[in-house]
């Protein structure tokens, strides 16, 4: 499958063309229309014009083409884990991450009918993920599907009396399916974050709470993290988020992604990256922004 459902395609059109006329205040998002990257680009920007594409690396093309002026993308969920492999994806783009958006996930089980005798529910795989729990129960049999909102739109082109959609409620409203349960996630805490990407690196207040995003290569030495990471320890320097991961099939060194508190230009993020360098192979920053919410919790 390398296209949205057919009954998708006329908005999916009509949206594009509306973009096309000012692409600075376009926003491209994965998915059909009235999926979650679709309300988190409304959510960000009320008055933006939003930009449906069928993949991630489409979104980020939009934006590299000069078809859109940013992209909206979720790279991590409260419940689930990674959504997009942002690390990956991010430096052959040669885009910066410049905004984060925090957008609470509600999912609804749809079908064509009310009384649908549900055997099966299409959905993106993290949707499928933070719904496991209720899918179990009701002995549903998950079956994954490129975002949540495409899978409703299947669901109402197709005749199948069995099948359902997990997808945000406002799908039901776009592709006229009927809501079968509200509120399905697993946990009432369900939350994603999504990363705003554009061509140009944003410069945020140095006195803001900031965020900054890089990713690094360790050199390949015994105790080469622990060393790298020493410099943030030191420096008082919060890091929010680490993970490794592998590039290429050598497995001769590992490479991170991380996101800190702070922005360059602040002595301590500056001597913390300066001594991260002396113990990498590599350092990329992939952008600093405004925090969108808080991550040091406050002294009691």
């Amino acid at each position: 499958m390398n296209s949205f459902p057919q009954n998708a395609l006329g908005m999916v059109r009509k949206m594009a063309e509306t973009a096309a006329e000012s692409p600075a205040q376009a926003i491209a998002f994965q998915g059909a229309p009235g999926a979650n990257s679709h309300l988190a680009a409304l959510e960000y920007a009320p008055d933006c014009l939003t930009l449906p594409c069928f993949s991630f690396e489409d979104a980020l093309d939009a934006v590299k083409h000069g078809t859109a002026g940013s992209a909206i993308i979720p790279i991590e969920n409260s419940l689930h884990g990674r959504v997009a492999d942002i690390h990956f994806l991010l430096p052959e783009s040669g885009l910066h991450i410049v905004a984060e958006h925090f957008m609470p996930i509600r999912h609804c089980l749809m079908a064509k009918t009310a009384d649908a005798q549900i055997k099966t529910a299409m959905s993106h795989p993290q949707a499928l993920g933070q719904c496991r729990h209720y899918l179990r129960t009701h002995d549903i049999i998950p079956v994954a599907y490129a975002d949540t909102a495409a899978a409703a739109a299947y669901v109402a082109q197709h005749d199948d009396p069995n099948a359902a959609a997990i997808a945000p409620p406002l799908a039901a409203q776009i592709y006229g399916l009927q809501p079968i349960a509200n509120a399905i996630e697993d946990e009432d805490h369900n939350m994603t974050r999504f990363v705003l990407l554009a061509p140009k690196a944003t410069v945020p207040e140095a006195n803001g709470p900031n965020m900054t995003t890089f990713i690094f290569e360790v050199k390949n030495i015994p105790a080469a993290l622990y060393k790298a990471m020493g410099g943030f320890a030191t420096n008082g320097v919060n890091m929010t988020k680490l993970e490794s991961y592998q590039e290429g099939s050598s497995f001769s060194a590992s490479k991170f992604y991380a996101d800190i508190e702070g922005a360059p230009g602040d002595p301590a993020v500056d001597r913390a990256l300066e001594e991260l360098r002396f113990h990498c192979n590599s350092v990329r920053l992939l952008g600093t922004y405004h925090q969108a919410r808080p991550r040091t919790a406050m002294p009691q």
